[in-house]
């Protein structure tokens, strides 16, 4: 089985690691888009975050993941057995969804051998399934079929996977932190998906020298003897994990005072965001920010902060003005607060 690279030894990328840590600590942020040149990591980065997180319990033998004790979320097996199940702790599933993919394999289908041998009607659960509570990694997600474009929209809003046919009919829990990536030179999303992604940045590769070189250096390193890389890195990982925990924990008790409620409308309203998802992500997205930094309130700098991210997907394209949408965003900030820059 390979092993993850470790989470905090990757070089660079801050923001890219700071979008996912946020949707670590709350999942309803919704998923993480990343666009930009091949080899920056991508990847890397989703399977070495989930492998530092807490495991989770899941009952025995279920093929969906549920966590014990939550029948509002239960599967057709859990909440058809009897007595309280056995339990056992996993990590945190990773499951990558190809650009191939059948229908069949992403929402499960007839098991065709238990039919055929044992005259069983039976479901075979599909890869929305295995990602329950976990990833669902969609590289190139621009090149995506429609088909799977709208079964992912489907789920993603509903956080349910819903299969009707060949005389089944189906409903799994299927909630998962979308993570996409891509190269928007070669297609563009479809604004239905685009609009289900929380968080948005663009990742470039690295032009300063030293940066280059220590990556290099690292991932050699890993390759060579990954044993003593990954104790080398296994303290600063479990400081993140700690963090991430404790930004859980404290995120309950946040609460969003209505100056930062009214600057994020403020700041939705003057860069013409459609509808109001941009307000609720940027409350979501400014209370992970908060719990992370151990902040005891949700104050306006923490909203502003992660707002590029969360709007630049956003925003209307507008044909006098062909200024990158990060930099609309970081220039509304700047003329309605005082703020000239902000990072994420």
């Amino acid at each position: 089985m390979s092993r993850a690279f470790p989470f905090s030894a990757i070089v660079g990328q801050d923001a890219m690691k700071q979008a996912l840590l946020l949707a670590a600590v709350d999942p309803a942020i919704g998923g993480v888009l990343v666009l930009g040149d091949r080899g920056t990591g991508k990847s890397t980065a989703v399977r070495a975050l989930a492998a530092i997180l807490p495991a989770i319990r899941v009952v025995a033998g279920c093929p969906y993941g549920c966590e014990p004790g939550a029948a509002a979320a239960a599967c057709p097996a859990c909440s058809a057995a009897t007595g309280k199940p056995a339990a056992l702790e996993r990590t945190v599933p990773v499951v990558d969804l190809p650009l191939g993919a059948t229908e069949d394999r992403v929402v499960g289908a007839l098991d065709l051998e238990r039919a055929l041998t044992a005259g069983e009607k039976a479901f075979e659960p599909g890869l929305l399934a295995r990602a329950n509570r976990g990833f669902l990694y969609v590289d190139e997600v621009n090149l995506l079929e429609d088909h799977l474009v709208d079964l992912l929209i489907d789920v993603a809003a509903s956080g349910q996977n819903v299969v009707e046919r060949e005389g089944l009919s189906i409903r799994h829990p299927a909630r998962f932190v979308l993570v996409g990536s891509g190269n928007p030179e070669e297609g563009e999303l479809r604004p239905q998906l685009l609009d289900r992604f929380g968080l948005s940045l663009d990742v470039r590769t690295p032009t300063d020298l030293a940066q280059r070189i220590e990556v290099i250096k690292r991932r050699d390193a890993f390759e060579r003897d990954p044993d003593s890389f990954l104790a080398a890195w296994r303290a600063a990982d479990e400081a993140i994990r700690d963090a991430i925990l404790k930004a859980r924990k404290r995120l309950q008790k946040l609460e969003v005072p209505d100056t930062v409620l009214e600057a994020a409308a403020t700041l939705c309203t003057k860069l013409g965001t459609d509808g109001l998802r941009g307000e609720l992500t940027l409350m979501r997205a400014a209370r992970a920010k908060a719990a992370l930094d151990g902040a005891r309130s949700v104050r306006t700098p923490h909203l502003l902060a992660i707002a590029p991210m969360v709007l630049r997907h956003r925003l209307r394209r507008d044909p006098l003005d062909e200024t990158a949408s990060g930099v609309r965003v970081e220039r509304a900030i700047g003329e309605l607060f005082g703020v000239e820059s902000v990072a994420a």
